[in-house]
């Protein structure tokens, strides 16, 4: 049973809210993870910004002061965005369209050269065509769902 606020809109979230609150929460805790020692190896060497941070997330994602600041604002973007249906659609297609770009332009640039100022390495570039196209496949499939079933959002 659905209940129904005063305004006529459905309480609650529905399942793409859901899922960018989720991804949005994920991305701040990656972003914050980036910035702990001992989750992030090396991180004596974390820099701004640029290949010659050499500061490994997990040990295996290259990270910067300017790569964590990025997760931490996508993290944001997501759980704000997560206040619509429209909105939340719009972080999971737009953000994975930006993580395939991100993928392909990993794959275009020297790893060692100073377009590579995010900066990016191998397990990075893989990472960000997964997440891509996720979480286009979750706005899209999530977005379809949410139109069928005349969910609204919550006020």
């Amino acid at each position: 049973m659905t209940s129904m606020s005063s305004t006529g809109r459905t309480a609650g979230r529905t399942t793409i809210q859901k899922a960018s609150l989720a991804v949005g929460a994920v991305f701040l805790l990656v972003g914050v993870l980036g910035f702990i020692p001992g989750i992030t190896s090396n991180y004596e060497s974390l820099g701004f910004a640029g290949h010659g941070s050499e500061a490994l997330l997990l040990g295996i994602f290259q990270v910067s002061v300017l790569h964590n600041i990025v997760h931490l604002l996508f993290g944001i973007a997501g759980i704000a965005m997560a206040s619509s249906a429209a909105q939340s659609r719009n972080y999971l297609i737009g953000g994975g369209a930006i993580y395939l770009v991100l993928w392909l332009y990993g794959l275009l640039i020297g790893q060692d050269s100073a377009a590579n100022f995010v900066p990016v390495n191998t397990a990075d570039n893989w990472l960000h065509f997964v997440l891509g196209v996720a979480m286009i496949g979750l706005g899209v499939a999530l977005s379809r769902n949410t139109a069928r079933t005349g969910r609204t959002t919550a006020a």
